[in-house]
């Protein structure tokens, strides 16, 4: 089942609050964060279960504005995490406020060490139960390829590819464009691998600082470094018996890069500050949208790390490139998002169709999901216009009349076979793989020049 996390994220910007809020768990994973910025880079760093969120700002209603702000991105980007709200004393009218911002619960200072570690537990623990739900829902009704459209050819031999290298131990290089869909890729390897039962561990290499991601992969000792007061697990470790994501891997340092290779070839490591070898069991998925030749011909990637990496690699077609699935996709996330914020909108009109298939989606996917949602929200009527897309009208749209298009696609290849052959019919005949009478048929039918 889902494994329990202990990690509490704390946001106060009073030092004196912030240090007896902390000094409450010691017994907890404690992440303490003095304003917005910082609140919300930690809860992306290392999500939570569940944030104590401090409200009270005596005389400062400008103050507390921000602070219900901060607790509605926090709700915003993590929607099941609990965040449980500190108030001045019998401040009722915060309270009530912060409940309907998405706080999880309440608490009225003065501190009450008990009480309030009472509500934190059961924050955790229905935050826990929450999670084993979706997961037990997830294993009744979902495959791991759900929410992948794949109805061009490109996904077709994506996803068939993804199914067999899943089964294995092969580490596994997903390359393509930003927004393309990687990680959903790599969670559906985990999730059709005999793996699917243990963690799966995500990391950004380019979302955390150099200083920290060797610590965040490998963990580190007691005492290796200032603040480091505890012996800390990597995410290696957690995720032992597991899949590990390397995300962004092109922008892992170069020294770290040496760890990872050896990682690879040896499957121990030692913690910083550590001397013992740690074995793991773990699998390895990498991602990356940039070139990798190109990154180890300026010495900025390892070729020999490289070649450990790429046992397997799936190259991810960008969205303008998947004819028939970008109508189909887009129609999916708006069934997603309709549901989710209850919008009367129920398809797209036809230019919206047409807009969208003519569309190049520089962003790919993540460009298509804004888009769709800000649509739902604003739309009117049942039907989405490019307009509430926010797309430009198609300047012409492709003919789906199937006579019309195999008409076209013959024209088009018996032109090519008589260049090719330099107008010799027996030759242009032998290339379309038809007889001489058929072609000159088809030359008469459509009143093309021999």
């Amino acid at each position: 089942m889902v494994a329990a996390s202990r990690k509490l994220l704390i946001v106060e910007d009073d030092p004196g609050t912030q240090s007896q809020l902390q000094s409450c768990f010691d017994d907890y994973d404690v992440i303490a964060a003095d304003d917005r910025v910082a609140a919300i880079n930690e809860l992306r760093r290392h999500e939570p279960p569940v944030v104590l969120h401090g409200l009270d700002a005596p005389r400062r209603d400008s103050a507390v504005d921000e602070r219900l702000d901060t607790l509605r991105e926090i709700v915003s980007l993590s929607p099941h995490t609990k965040v449980v709200v500190v108030t001045g004393h019998d401040d009722r009218n915060n309270a009530v406020r912060a409940m309907g911002c998405g706080a999880h619960d309440f608490y009225h200072k003065p501190v009450d060490v008990d009480v309030l570690r009472f509500i934190v537990a059961r924050a955790f623990r229905i935050h826990e139960l929450e999670a084993e739900n979706r997961q037990l829902m997830g294993f009744r009704e979902n495959s791991p390829l759900d929410g992948i459209i794949a109805s061009s050819e490109p996904m077709i031999r994506v996803c068939r590819m993804v199914e067999k290298v899943a089964p294995t131990t092969a580490t596994t290089l997903l390359m393509g464009e930003s927004g393309t869909g990687k990680e959903v890729l790599a969670r559906a390897i985990h999730g059709l691998s005999p793996r699917i039962n243990q963690p799966f561990v995500a990391i950004n290499c380019a979302a955390i600082p150099e200083a920290l991601l060797e610590s965040e992969l490998f963990g580190f000792e007691k005492g290796a470094f200032t603040g480091a007061v505890k012996q800390t697990q990597g995410k290696l470790e957690v995720a032992d018996g597991g899949t590990l994501f390397l995300d962004e891997i092109g922008d892992m340092p170069l020294a770290l890069q040496a760890k990872l290779l050896r990682f690879l070839q040896e499957r121990t490591f030692e913690r910083i500050g550590g001397r013992n070898e740690i074995a793991v069991d773990v699998r390895v998925v990498c991602a990356t949208n940039q070139n990798l030749n190109e990154a180890i011909q300026v010495s900025r990637f390892r070729e020999d790390l490289y070649y450990r990496i790429s046992e397997i690699t799936v190259d991810i077609p960008p969205v303008r490139e998947r004819d028939g699935c970008r109508v189909l996709l887009a129609q999916y996330l708006l069934n997603r998002y309709t549901a989710q914020h209850a919008g009367s909108a129920r398809s797209f009109s036809s230019e919206a169709q047409d807009a969208i298939d003519a569309y190049a989606w520089p962003g790919n996917v993540r460009e298509m999901e804004n888009k769709i949602k800000g649509a739902v929200i604003l739309a009117d009527g049942k039907f989405i216009t490019a307009e509430d897309l926010g797309l430009p009208a198609a300047q012409s749209v492709p003919s789906l009349n199937l006579r019309k298009v195999r008409q076209k696609a013959e024209m088009r290849a018996i032109s090519e076979a008589m260049a090719r052959s330099c107008g010799n019919i027996s030759r242009a005949a032998k290339l379309l793989g038809i007889t001489r009478p058929t072609l000159y048929h088809f030359i008469q039918k459509y009143d093309m020049p021999t």
